[in-house]
């Protein structure tokens, strides 16, 4: 074979060769970007002042680490920040704030988040210094009330199941504000202020009406309510996640864990405190109570 043929056919050759490596790079490349994205196991999931850490620790954690997780709970002093480090991927899911507050707080700040499942909840609860008894509450007295616009809707709707006022019969309410009290026949003063300060001024005001999971972070008894409301279901608290994780797979494994026999086992643990609290209907369907 001349110079000039085995030139070519080496050059032909090494042609070839380049084609079948670029080939198998974009087949190699094509199957990386079909494959479904690897499941982050290492998360952070967020919590307000209250009871929920515990539950993440002592009725998630537990199934999600035989799912390989490795779970760190992130403490936040506000009900603001949990949703607004979701939405920014600073934290991977929350537990703190029931279905209500998520709609709408995602909606006003145009946060792409949303609920996986309900969980068991500490109701509001109407606290008291000085008053022994619903009964004993003095006429003009000073009731504290939430200023975010769904808990001070909800601690209306709570005093009106409690028969101490009455709203305005067009009113939506879930957004009831004291401007829509239509009956207040104790002449009852509303002092309005963020759910964490109110068991700090119960000196200050005759009753308060305090979420539940602000109650069990200031140390109050359940059991020493004056009153517990019942919960609806869309005030019991949820699990939220970035909304295209709900279907994904780790809205898929915080489900199956809140659903697990350890979540349950927890929560019947004759020594905690999640015993008492109101179920969501998924629990009591499945459970019996």
């Amino acid at each position: 074979m001349n110079k000039i043929k085995k030139g070519l056919v080496i050059t032909l050759i090494v042609s070839l060769m380049g084609l079948l490596l670029a080939a198998c790079g974009g087949n190699e490349k094509a199957a990386n970007e079909g494959a479904a994205p690897e499941t982050k196991k290492d998360i952070k999931i967020g919590v307000s002042p209250g009871p929920y850490g515990d539950m993440i620790t002592k009725a998630i954690a537990p199934y999600m680490e035989k799912q390989g997780y490795k779970i760190e709970v992130v403490q936040f002093s506000d009900y603001v920040q949990p949703d607004q480090a979701l939405g920014s991927g600073e934290i991977d899911a929350n537990l703190m704030q029931h279905t209500v507050y998520l709609t709408k707080f995602a909606a006003d700040n145009k946060l792409d988040i949303g609920k996986v499942i309900s969980v068991p909840t500490a109701g509001m609860g109407v606290y008291s210094n000085s008053v022994k008894n619903m009964a004993d509450i003095p006429h003009g007295a000073k009731v504290a009330i939430a200023v975010d616009a769904s808990n001070l809707a909800r601690s209306l709707r709570f005093l009106k199941a409690l028969g101490l006022i009455d709203l305005k019969a067009d009113v939506d309410p879930t957004k009831a504000t004291v401007h829509d009290v239509s009956d207040n026949p104790h002449n009852l003063e509303f002092v309005t202020m963020d759910a964490a300060q109110i068991s700090r001024s119960l000196d200050s005001v005759a009753i308060g009406l305090i979420p539940g999971n602000f109650a069990i972070a200031a140390k109050l008894d359940l059991a020493s309510a004056l009153a517990v409301e019942k919960l609806t279901e869309d005030y019991k608290n949820v699990v939220a996640v970035r909304t295209p994780d709900i279907d994904g797979q780790l809205g898929k494994d915080l489900k199956a864990a809140v659903e697990s026999e350890e979540f349950h086992q927890a929560i019947e643990d004759a020594n905690g405190i999640f015993k008492a609290f109101d179920k969501p209907e998924w629990y009591t369907a499945k459970y019996g109570k």
